[in-house]
């Protein structure tokens, strides 16, 4: 096998690809960095046995070691003199500017494909000007590896698209879940569960972030990413890097062979520097003025449209190049099946900070990448600060994303805590939103662009929703705050309140998304953003599924139900094959109207017809069943469990030409 290097680049380093690369033939480690506006670049190579003093200390010289503003080096692996870890150190030019620069910081590279954290590692060190040696995160030097000649293959959902959003940490983490202790909170966590999810039904998990964060950030969410290339080690069974990369490889592979596609939750917008006064880890000592957007006229100041401290300057070749890099990493080195873009609207500002809602370079690129092509990318379509930013539906410039529609959201639950006037926007919601989501010639959306759903990690979480209440959370208490002492008939208004949300979110056109536990009535004690809070309040307690069994019963034959009639997320929309109506005739669409009902046709699909009836009053309704015959009664939300839902060959013959649906209930009819 030919080396892949000329004879230049052998001595003195290529400028592809960007990061540390092992080169085989050469037995070699080459160096990549880019920096526009730094005055000398230092790579710094240590052992494990000394985290403090570099046992190698490498100057790229100029001329033979830059080009352009990429600056490279190559490294003989019997010159690195047993190293393990690397890191630079970037000194500013004279000639430019020097915001941003300290030439005594040890500077993770932006490329590092594992990170290693020191025993003494200290964020407060790396906010303070000076020296953080041996207390600063260092890359992993690559190591030869050998990737599966064959992975398990993906597989690709349709209408049965199902998508669970989950933190890998706190879906396992707590002893409850059953799992032995070195697995809790892990990858390996999620794959010892894949029974449970494939019993659930799911076909999809959203993992939120699993970039690697700074775990002395404080934030368990995660969205604070300090390396867009690293698996976070904290996510480890065993946390050293190149074991972590394998066991989230194995854990795609496993949820792949289950039918479960992996989407990850990615942060390209910000990162864990933040503003004037956070950490100089990596981005801001490299090249403050490329990473950055910077406001003028003095460029002093951090844009901030993320809420987070700063915001990355995507608009810029080099940042875009970093993102995209990025995406096809984990796409075809980790396997994963999607993405979900945090706040990005954002992605689409330009140079100039105004947002572009036709070409921004960025989405432009996604959108049109050979290796994304058949990868999902979900955007939540807009920003963290005021100012702008909310691009959701048809204004989104990535014109064939999936979007999270908060539309949904908000309607569905006021509407289900029984706010007037909302007749006519749970229609529209029901059908695809298409006043967001056009399905005419022109605009040509599909349906399952919507991703619906009625919560998520932001905000109550769904048992949440009906056990407190909150009026910017649309969320009532059903007549008593929290859980503990609460009286037995609110306890079962609850349970009912939840399986209404449970059937909007099912019988809705358009891709469905609940958060973990939800289906077992997971609660974090009325807490809408416990973003850094590390502890039961955010873990699952399993013990709750054995004591909310009918709720688990119920989500379980819904997302049955939801597979099994694809005439709900027809790829077209519902078009000529719904028709609406109200408890008797048309749909009443005033004010104080809470009732609605609709006929959905499947015959063209060899599916049953469905029979929607929907009361969000606080008293009993009698429908009129305006089309069909030989209805048999499929959901009802009022029964008690093990009549609430069933399947069809059990349901019960419907005789009469009306239905009494009880207070706050959905009544579903299958032919």
């Amino acid at each position: 096998m030919a080396s892949r290097l000329n004879e230049w680049e052998i001595a003195e380093g290529g400028i592809a690809p960007l990061g540390a690369t092992w080169e085989e033939i050469e037995q070699s480690y080459q160096f990549v960095l880019y920096s526009k506006n730094a005055g000398g670049v230092v790579l710094l190579l240590y052992r494990e046995d000394d985290l403090v003093n570099p046992v190698r200390t490498v100057p790229f010289e100029f001329p033979k070691n830059k080009t352009s503003r990429y600056w490279h080096t190559q490294v003989k692996k019997a010159d690195a003199q047993g190293a393990r870890y690397y890191a630079y150190r970037v000194y500013p030019s004279n000639a430019g500017p020097v915001d941003g620069f300290d030439s005594e910081k040890i500077l993770l590279d932006p490329y590092a494909k594992g990170v290693f954290f020191p025993p003494g590692h200290d964020r407060l060190a790396a906010c303070r000007p000076g020296s953080n040696a041996g207390k600063a995160p260092l890359g992993l030097l690559p190591q030869p590896t050998t990737l599966p000649a064959q992975r398990v293959p993906a597989p690709r959902h349709g209408h049965d698209l199902i998508i669970y959003e989950m933190h890998v940490r706190g879906f396992t983490i707590h002893e409850s879940s059953g799992l032995v202790a070195a697995h809790r909170g892990s990858f390996s966590g999620i794959v010892d569960k894949i029974p449970y999810l494939k019993d659930l039904g799911i076909t999809a998990v959203e993992l939120m972030p699993v970039h690697q964060f700074d775990p002395a950030e404080g934030n368990y969410w995660g969205y604070m990413t300090l390396s867009f290339f690293s698996p976070h080690l904290q996510y480890g069974a065993q946390p050293e890097a190149q074991a972590v990369a394998e066991e989230f490889r194995s854990m795609v592979d496993a949820l792949h062979a289950a039918g479960i596609e992996v989407f990850l939750d990615v942060v390209y917008n910000h990162t864990t520097e933040g503003g004037r006064g956070g950490p100089t880890y990596c981005y801001r000592g490299i090249d403050n003025l490329t990473y950055y957007v910077l406001a003028p006229p003095n460029y002093d100041q951090y844009v901030n449209f993320s809420a987070s401290g700063n915001d990355l300057r995507t608009a810029h070749a080099v940042v875009r190049r970093l993102v995209m890099d990025s995406l096809r990493f984990w796409a075809n080195d980790m396997g994963v099946d999607g993405f979900r873009f945090d706040l990005a609207s954002i992605l689409a500002r330009t140079e100039s900070g105004e947002l572009d809602q036709e070409d921004p370079p960025l989405i432009s690129e996604m959108s049109s990448d050979s290796d994304l092509a058949n990868i999902r990318l979900i955007a939540e379509p807009w920003q963290g600060e005021y100012g702008g930013g909310y691009l959701i539906g048809r204004v989104f410039p990535g014109k064939t994303w999936r979007q999270w529609n908060d539309h949904f959201r908000d309607c569905a639950r006021s509407f289900v805590k029984g706010d007037p006037g909302l007749v006519p926007d749970l229609m529209i919601r029901l059908y695809g939103s298409t006043d967001l989501f056009p399905d005419d010639f022109a605009n040509a959306f599909r349906p399952a662009q919507s991703v619906n759903y009625i919560d998520s990690h932001d905000g109550f979480c769904l048992y949440d929703l009906v056990s407190y209440t909150n009026d910017s959370q649309r969320s009532w208490s059903c007549g008593f705050e929290g859980e503990t002492g609460a009286p037995q008939q609110v306890l079962e208004l609850r349970k009912r309140q939840v399986k209404n949300f449970c059937c909007l979110l099912f019988l809705a056109n358009g891709t469905p998304m609940f958060c973990m536990g939800d289906e077992f009535l997971r609660t974090q004690g009325g807490n809408g953003n416990p973003y850094n809070v590390d502890s039961p309040v955010s873990w699952i307690d399993w013990t709750r599924q054995d004591r909310n069994s009918d709720i688990f019963r119920f989500f379980k034959m819904m997302i049955v139900f939801r597979k099994s009639h694809p005439a709900l997320a027809r790829s077209t929309g519902w078009r000529d094959h719904v028709h609406w109506y109200g408890t008797n005739g048309g749909v009443d669409q005033s004010a104080e109207s809470r009732s609605l009902a609709y006929f959905l046709g499947g015959a063209d699909l060899g599916d049953n017809d469905l029979y929607v009836m929907i009361n969000a009053y606080w008293q009993p309704l009698n429908f009129a069943i305006q089309e069909g015959r030989n209805w048999r009664r499929v959901i009802d939300t009022s029964l008690p469990s093990g009549r609430d839902i069933v399947s069809t060959d059990q349901a019960e013959l419907v005789t009469s030409a009306s239905y009494t649906v009880q207070e706050r209930s959905i009544v579903v009819l299958a032919s």
